[in-house]
């Protein structure tokens, strides 16, 4: 006999997310304010791809490049923040230093004890100083991108469904992105590239796992024409419960093991989208759904299902 596990989340669950709307409403703004104060107040701790280094590209002559002892022995040279990680080949390593304070002098210096520090077991296969400027070039195309993405986002959903759904999931993308970057501020971890990946990554999380919501009320607009919108938004959620909740636990476990054994290179990248997850699956259910209470949501209603309605049928809220 086959065995049948029980499943996650119990058939007829019925949990009242659109009572406790109020109290996600208040958290979620708190949530933001904060994240906005502690950017504007003490800012990010921007890494090297932002603030400008130096960069240098090496190759292990023998074998393949040991990060591990190559990191112990960068991390003994007091040059400040660096940052070591393979790429291509499996002899192949990155290595970014912070830009060290004294001009060009200074940044050859560094150069030189990083050579020293590693041996004649390397060949130095490029070597150059990203200036600040590029850093600022990269801020300015993370934030095009991010604010591209939300415009994107809100006329695919526009398109898909109505403004309404447009306006909430755009809110709910928004406030993950605006506490993720609050998070990295309030507990000055480096902010790069990675973690732009990472906030990235997290809007599109957490608008599938809003889309998924959105498309299920739809089919009960449909199927349920007269259920009042308090009790047919908590159905849908509550159908929707068990996908929502094994989607972010198995997520969670690849994001774990990650920040466990991914080393120190994603580990921004990791705590970020670990983040994200938590957020996204309370934003879909406290913020982009509640949400939609509050514009003016109609609904068409065939002829057929209203007694004495013109042929056309007419539209309810």
């Amino acid at each position: 006999m086959w065995y049948r596990p029980k499943p996650l989340i119990p058939p007829g669950t019925r949990i009242d997310f659109m009572g406790g709307r109020r109290v996600g409403f208040a958290f979620s703004s708190a949530l933001t304010l904060m994240a906005i104060f502690f950017f504007f107040h003490q800012g990010l701790a921007y890494g090297i791809d932002f603030k400008g280094g130096i960069l240098m590209e090496v190759r292990a002559r023998e074998g393949v490049a040991d990060l591990a002892l190559m990191r112990d022995k960068l991390g003994g040279l007091g040059l400040g923040e660096h940052d070591l990680q393979g790429f291509g080949q499996p002899s192949d390593a990155a290595i970014r230093i912070a830009q060290q304070p004294g001009g060009e002098a200074a940044q050859q210096r560094a150069v030189e004890k990083v050579r020293t520090a590693l041996g004649p077991g390397f060949d130095y296969r490029r070597v150059e100083f990203v200036g600040p400027k590029v850093g600022d070039e990269l801020v300015r195309a993370g934030i095009i991108a991010a604010v591209m993405a939300l415009l994107g986002i809100m006329a695919y959903i526009w398109f898909r469904f109505e403004w309404q759904f447009a306006l909430g999931g755009a809110a709910t993308v928004f406030h993950d992105m605006i506490t993720t970057v609050g998070l990295f501020s309030f507990t000055q971890m480096q902010f790069d590239l990675n973690t732009l990946a990472a906030i990235l990554t997290i809007a599109g999380y957490s608008l599938n796992d809003t889309v998924v919501v959105y498309d299920r009320i739809r089919e009960d607009l449909r199927k349920y024409k007269k259920m009042p919108l308090v009790e047919l938004f908590n159905l849908a959620l509550n159908e929707t419960l068990s996908r929502t909740v094994l989607t972010s636990l198995t997520t969670m476990l690849a994001l774990v093991a990650l920040v466990m054994f991914g080393g120190e290179v994603i580990s921004g990248f990791s705590i970020a989208m670990i983040w994200g997850v938590i957020v996204g699956t309370y934003s879909t259910c406290f913020i982009s759904v509640p949400l939609l209470l509050y514009m003016n949501m109609r609904r068409q209603v065939e002829a057929d299902d209203v007694q004495g309605s013109p042929a056309g049928g007419k539209t309810v809220p």
